[in-house]
Formats: structure tokens, sequence, C-alpha cells
């Protein structure tokens, strides 16, 4: 009997899709936030991680009407090299796949100088100051089917017209996906000036070490023009927008629980087959991703494999020619690159660079993979 067909019979119920990820918990107790690092550290995970807006939401729902700042893991080391992001939420800036105007960038160093980047007629990248409020800016609209993107052409700051897009769009746009679409250069073909566009780079940190670009800083700041401090707390009396503030002041402050670390990376190259006995050995099962932001925290820990791709517990049932996940979940949830024809003997393993897209690899390939805990 094939061995996708023993599969079938071998798969046990997980839940790893019947709870969230990660929780957040509000601590109502005033520490600096060093401090507060050390407590979330101790009795949870770590002080909390923000990768996209939904996640701002959750933090102000557990403020139960807090008017008071409160820290979270965001802090500014200021010895690091200064890192590009797109604003967009799950699209990674890749320093190979770029395409700077020629001499660009031409930022000297000054910290205070061009973190932004803007676009010009030839869709060729331009780094500029984030506080000039003389520029148009580009959103992207993922739900508008007749129209993904928009010139608005109104004069903000870099960090107001984030925000006008996230309000009235989806974000500014980001990603060489969009930047190369055909639709985005009718749309420039009427630009008059240089808009900004979702390009930025900044040295803060997250306290876990993970890597999300997402920020939500007061419009004030004009992407931290005027830094006052080098940890970032939320305000919940504006919305939950971030602003700096000096790291000995006493708040309360966000934890979050990794749901008991529910995935792991596993250092070491194994065929498919072999993965999967290992965490079904040693752990649950070889992961199962089920919506996007469990991809987004997976990839996280893809993002330290020693290989380009990481397995899965996505398997293809040749036989019956369908794809299914070995924890018995739907396929409901796709992030497939494009790809050749199914084929027997394949499985499903996630990019551990660039827009970290699902691909159908051959059972006997090695590669790192991830398994679930529970």
């Amino acid at each position: 009997m094939q061995w996708s067909l023993i599969l079938l019979f071998l798969m046990g119920q997980c839940c790893f899709s019947d709870c969230q990820l990660y929780e957040y918990l509000y601590i109502k107790e005033d520490k600096n936030w060093t401090e507060a690092q050390q407590y979330c550290r101790e009795k949870h995970t770590d002080l909390a991680t923000v990768s996209k807006m939904r996640d701002m939401k959750r933090l102000l729902n557990i403020s139960a009407g807090g008017q008071r700042d409160v820290w979270i893991g965001l802090y500014d080391p200021k010895d690091v090299t200064r890192t590009w992001y797109w604003s967009l939420p799950g699209v990674e800036f890749i320093e190979s796949e770029t395409n700077w105007n020629t001499g660009e960038p031409t930022d000297k160093g000054n910290p205070e100088s061009e973190n932004c980047g803007c676009l010009n007629k030839e869709l060729k990248w331009i780094d500029t100051g984030c506080h000039w409020n003389d520029r148009y800016f580009l959103c992207y609209d993922e739900t508008n089917r007749t129209q993904k993107y928009h010139l608005i052409r109104e004069m903000k700051t870099w960090q107001k017209a984030q925000s006008y897009c996230r309000e009235n769009h989806t974000d500014l746009i980001s990603g060489l996906k969009q930047l190369q679409d055909e639709e985005l250069k009718n749309v420039m073909n009427s630009a008059d000036k240089e808009p900004y566009f979702g390009l930025f780079r900044d040295t803060w940190r997250w306290s876990d070490g993970s890597s999300f670009s997402f920020r939500h800083w007061n419009n004030n700041l004009n992407n931290l023009q005027h830094n006052s401090g080098q940890c970032a707390a939320s305000a919940f009396n504006d919305e939950g927008r971030w602003k700096t503030d000096s790291c000995d002041q006493k708040k309360p402050f966000i934890c979050y629980n990794d749901n008991l670390n529910k995935v792991i990376l596993i250092k070491e190259n194994k065929t498919w087959e072999d993965a999967l006995c290992y965490c079904r050995y040693h752990y649950h099962d070889l992961v199962t991703i089920t919506n996007k932001n469990e991809q987004r925290w997976v990839q996280e820990k893809a993002k330290n494999a020693s290989t380009d791709h990481v397995w899965m517990g996505l398997h293809y049932a040749c036989t019956l020619d369908f794809w299914f996940w070995v924890s018995d979940e739907v396929v409901s949830y796709e992030n497939w690159a494009l790809e050749p024809m199914d084929d027997c003997d394949m499985s499903g393993a996630m990019e551990t660079r660039g827009e970290h897209k699902w691909r159908k690899k051959n059972n006997t390939e090695e590669f790192n993979f991830i398994c679930s805990k529970d």
C-alpha cells in the first residue's frame, strides 16, 4: 500500500488550529521596560509582539478601558544597523530584490535623514525623508477587485500616508510583486510628483527577536523624527498608537503567551517521511497551517532554518488526487507558489526566505522541518 494511503489511517487529531497561536495579557503593575520584559519572560513568553492591525485591536480589547500608556515589546537598541521593511504585514524585504534608482539610496547615515521610499516615473526607488509634508502617496487595496492601486493626491507625511491607506484601503503599496504590476504602471502614468510607497527603515527591534515590520506610531512622530526614548508604549487614549518614552518610566505592560510554544523548528535535514516520524515521536506532528495568522508565526520560525525550505505536514495523496494535512485538517487556507502539476511522492515545504510560499517537493529531498507540540 502506498505511503499516502497508509497516512490516511495513521492521522491523528490535532488541536493546532483550535486556539490562537498567542494570547495577550494586560499586567496592571507599574514597572520599567526592562522589569516588564523580565516579568513577561519569567511568567509568560515575552513582552507583547504586534504583527498586524488585528493584534492592535486585541490589545485595545484587553485594556479594560484603561487610559494609561502600556509597555509593548518594541525597543531601539541604537547600536544596530537600520533595516529596510515593507509597511504591509507579511511582506518581507529582500536585500537582493530591489529596484533602486541609480546612486540610491543616498542617505549617508544620519538617523533622521532618508528613511522612507518614494517612486519616480520609471518606478525606480528613491530614499527620502519621512517627514516631508509635500508628497502624494500610493495605497494598495486587496479587497477591491476593480482597482488594486490608488494614487492619493493629498500632501501628507509618510506616517500619515500610512494611516490613511490603512484606514481607507489596506496599506501603502509594498513588495516587488505589487511594484512590478502593470496596473500600477498605468496608475503612475498620471503622477506628476514622486509619491511615497510602503518602504521604510528603522533600528527598532522586538523583544522576542521576531522580525515583524508592523508599526503603529503616533502620527506626530513623523517616523521618529523627534525620538524621545528608546522604548515603545501603546497609548490607549490615542487608539493604541505607539509613542516613545524613556525605558526607566514605570508603566503597566502587556505580555503574550505563545500558547506553550506550539511550534518548534528542528534544524536537522530529513526526508519528509523521516521528519513526520521525528515529530510524532518527539512532539505531536508536522505543523499544520490553516490561516494567515498561523502562516505569519510559522514563517518566523522558518526564517532561522539552515535550508532553503522546511517541511510542513502537507502531503499529496497520489491515488486519490488531493492534498491533505496529516493532522486531518482540511486544506482551506493555501499559500502556494506557481508550481508544476501535482505528482506522486510529493509533500509541502515552505520557503524560508522571500514570500515564504509553499512548494511541492519530492519526499526524498532533505530539509529542516517544523513540528507542532500538541
